[in-house]
C-alpha cells in the first residue's frame, strides 16, 4: 500500500491542542503518515504559554534527514521554529528537497506568548520563503514579513507581489484577526494576480486553538496527496471550520479544535 507522507517540523504543544499534536491529528483524519522534527518543546495549555525551551538545531536537521533518507516525504510543513539559528538549519536541510513546503510563519501564540526572536524574522524572509510552495500568514505576521496586512482582494495582490519579489510565489493571507460576522481568508498568486477567496462565517467560541497549524497541515497534507493547491487550501479551509464548529469545549480558555471531524 502506498500512502502520501509528510514530514513537519514545528514544536510540541504539551497541551495537544496546537504544534506537532495538532499537525499529527490533521494527518491522520486525512490519511496521511506524519513524520516530526521537533523543533521546541513548550510548556502550554488552553489558558496559555507559560515556557518554551528550543531543541538543538543540529538534533533537529537530524531529524529532518533521519526521516528524508528513509521514509521521504510527498510534502513538508514548519511551524514554529522559534530562533534564527533553527530557520538557518531547517533551511539548509530542506533546501534540496522536491516536495512541495508548506511555511507557517508561527510569531505568536493565541495567548500572546511571543514564539520567535525578531532577528528570526529576517531569516524566514530570507532563507526560508525562497524554499516555500505555500506561505500561510496571518495579518500580523505579514506585518511583520512584508509590512502590509491584506484586507481586500487588490491589497492581497499587491502584498502577494511582495512575497513573489522574496521568492514565494502562493501566499494564504488569513483573515482571523479582522473584524466583523465573516473571516475572509485570500490565496494569492504573487505572478499571476488570481486571488481566490474563502469566506466563512464567524464562529463565537473560545475554542480555535491550534488553528493556524491545522490549516497549514491540512493543506500540506492535500498538497502530499497530489491535489492542486487551490483544492487542497479549499479542503483544508472547510475540514478547519468544521472542527472549530465541532470543538470539544476542552480547558478554561482557549481549547483545541476537533481534529476528528472528517474532512
Amino acid at each position: 500500500m502506498t500512502i502520501p507522507r509528510l514530514l513537519i517540523v514545528a514544536g510540541s504543544d504539551c497541551g495537544g491542542g496546537a504544534g506537532i499534536q495538532a499537525d499529527i491529528k490533521t494527518a491522520s483524519a486525512f490519511g496521511v503518515y506524519a513524520m516530526t522534527a521537533i523543533t521546541a518543546v513548550t510548556v502550554q495549555n488552553t489558558l496559555g504559554v507559560s515556557g518554551w525551551h528550543p531543541v538543538p538545531p543540529q538534533t533537529v536537521r537530524g531529524q529532518i534527514e533521519a526521516c528524508l533518507t528513509d521514509i521521504g516525504a510527498d510534502a513538508v510543513k514548519t511551524g514554529m521554529l522559534g530562533d534564527a539559528a533553527m530557520v538557518e538549519t531547517v533551511a539548509d536541510a530542506l533546501k534540496d528537497i522536491s516536495a512541495p513546503l508548506v511555511v507557517d510563519p508561527v510569531m505568536v501564540a493565541k495567548g500572546g506568548a511571543k514564539l520567535l526572536a525578531d532577528a528570526a524574522v529576517a531569516a524566514i524572509r530570507a532563507r526560508l520563503l525562497p524554499l516555500a510552495t505555500l506561505v500561510t500568514p496571518n495579518l500580523p505576521e505579514c506585518e511583520a514579513l512584508i509590512g502590509a496586512a491584506p484586507a481586500t482582494q487588490d491589497e492581497a495582490r499587491a502584498a502577494a507581489r511582495k512575497f513573489h519579489a522574496l521568492g514565494v510565489r502562493h501566499v494564504l493571507f488569513k483573515g482571523g484577526h479582522t473584524a466583523g460576522p465573516l473571516v475572509r481568508d485570500m490565496l494569492a498568486d504573487g505572478e499571476s494576480g488570481a486571488v481566490l477567496v474563502l469566506e466563512a462565517p464567524r464562529i463565537d467560541t473560545l475554542h480555535t486553538h491550534g488553528t493556524g497549524c491545522t490549516l497549514a497541515s491540512a493543506i500540506a497534507c492535500g498538497l502530499a496527496q497530489k491535489r492542486p493547491l487551490a483544492e487542497a487550501v479549499g479542503r483544508a479551509h472547510a475540514y478547519v471550520q468544521a472542527a472549530i464548529r465541532t470543538a470539544p469545549g476542552l480547558g478554561a480558555g482557549h481549547g483545541p479544535l476537533n481534529h476528528f471531524v472528517r474532512p
